[in-house]
């Protein structure tokens, strides 16, 4: 559930910040495991490989340049220790820090996980690719108090050329997939739902309920939870709580909103139910986050 974790697990050296990691494929081969047992985190992440063997990775063997991770996708891998290249690795946080990032998944449908499929890129536009990922290196290694500021115009501009060259016949039929497929995609649609009404001015509290995106995706709210459990490990329950916590500390931390109103946008009828749904979460109250993070 965290990107240190995530080191530790693959056999890494721990990143430098908790919501933002960048490697080489080539450092990582000092030490990383070589066949990693299937498991499952909460991140994304971008990689492209400039060369190397055409390992297994999650069951096939991988010869595209360009390829996703997307959260709750199952990754497994039985590789050479010879690639050559990069990846970032991002979680929710990074992404809650550039407002033009509020319909992720939407607007980047290459990270759902009935999409995050490999990709080829041109050779031209794989160098143009290759230098973008060494600038975000190079920042993410500066002392530069400004470098996230770089890091998340470098990555908007990564996932826009990735976002031209996606392969639209990755977008099959939903009729043609199996019913994993269709589970996969159902957790997808939750998933966007739930951040576009977390942000919707006209929205009431139930959006905080399960049986409000049931109703939206005309499913049971049984079934959506079954479903998302299956998928990703979670109750519908707790993807609604950590999105909410996510959009609450985006608040927090980029607005001048007071607490109360920060508390009323999310629905709460009172803002002391607000704290208590925060502290609950965080360990720390609305205002004690704000002062913790303030610029």
């Amino acid at each position: 559930t965290t990107i240190h974790d995530y080191c530790k697990e693959i056999n890494i050296p721990s990143p430098k910040h908790s919501f933002f990691d960048i490697r080489k494929f080539e450092d990582n081969a000092k030490t990383v495991n070589l066949k990693q047992p299937p498991f499952r985190h909460e991140f994304y992440a971008i990689a492209l490989r400039n060369s190397g063997s055409n390992n297994e990775v999650n069951g096939s063997f991988l010869n595209s340049n360009l390829f996703f991770n997307s959260p709750y996708q199952i990754i497994t891998w039985e590789i050479k220790p010879d690639w050559q290249g990069w990846y970032i690795i991002f979680d929710q946080e990074f992404i809650s820090l550039n407002p033009s990032w509020q319909n992720f998944i939407i607007d980047f449908p290459f990270f759902r996980l009935d999409k995050a499929a490999p990709m080829n890129l041109p050779v031209e536009y794989t160098n143009f690719v290759n230098d973008i990922f060494e600038q975000i290196y190079n920042e993410y290694h500066s002392e530069n108090k400004d470098k996230f500021l770089f890091i998340q115009n470098y990555t908007q501009l990564l996932l826009l050329i990735t976002k031209r060259h996606f392969d639209n016949s990755i977008l099959a039929d939903i009729s043609n997939q199996d019913n994993r497929a269709t589970d996969i995609l159902l957790v997808s649609r939750f998933q966007s739902l739930v951040e576009t009404m977390l942000t919707d001015e006209d929205a009431n509290s139930e959006i905080r309920q399960p049986s409000f995106y049931a109703e939206k995706l005309l499913v049971h709210p049984n079934h959506l939870n079954a479903v998302v459990k299956r998928i990703t490990g979670k109750t519908a329950t707790s993807i609604i709580q950590n999105q909410c916590i996510i959009t609450a500390k985006s608040l927090l931390r980029q607005t001048n909103l007071s607490v109360k109103e920060i508390a009323y946008r999310l629905r709460f009828t009172e803002p002391t139910h607000f704290n208590s749904y925060f502290k609950k979460v965080t360990h720390l109250t609305p205002q004690q986050y704000r002062e913790k993070h303030i610029l």
